[in-house]
């Protein structure tokens, strides 16, 4: 773990990172483990948050920002199936979010909704996770994944 002093450091080498190659990685045993290295940029551009599946396991991510909550759910072997591929043309990557996490998300398209409309267990959180990309905002959240949400088109 990183002495607390030692956080601002690395924060303000990583804005400065372009500007100064040798500080540009970071070995960082708590981002995969020992000889692991990171770009800076990288390493405080991670968000970690948990899934519930619809049996009610618990997983625990870590994902980059940016990255489509489906990718993230998806390289980690759990069971969202986005049978079109991310292309907004089902509704098998289904996700029930927070209310404090929904009322910062962008805003749905109609296309979403039309797609939302077939979504087994459509609560008033519901998004696509093809839709949804990753933000600091979402650190600690916990996003339940619904039960069945992989059968459906």
């Amino acid at each position: 773990m990183f002495a607390p002093r030692l956080v601002p450091a690395l924060r303000r080498a990583a804005s400065s990172a372009t500007r100064r190659p040798s500080l540009q990685l970071l070995t960082a045993a708590r981002q995969g483990g020992a000889g692991r290295t990171l770009p800076l940029d990288r390493l405080f551009s991670q968000v970690t948050f948990t899934f519930v599946d619809g049996e009610g396991e618990h997983t625990t991510v870590t994902a980059e920002e940016g990255e489509k909550l489906l990718d993230v759910a998806q390289e980690n072997d759990l069971e969202l199936e986005g049978a079109c591929g991310g292309e907004l043309a089902c509704s098998t990557c289904h996700l029930v979010f927070e209310k404090r996490i929904f009322d910062n998300l962008p805003e749905v398209s109609e296309e979403e909704e039309d797609m939302l409309d077939l979504a087994w267990g459509l609560t008033d959180t519901s998004r696509l996770g093809c839709q949804i990309h990753v933000t600091k905002e979402m650190e600690g959240m916990t996003v339940r994944i619904p039960d069945d949400a992989d059968n459906l088109m």
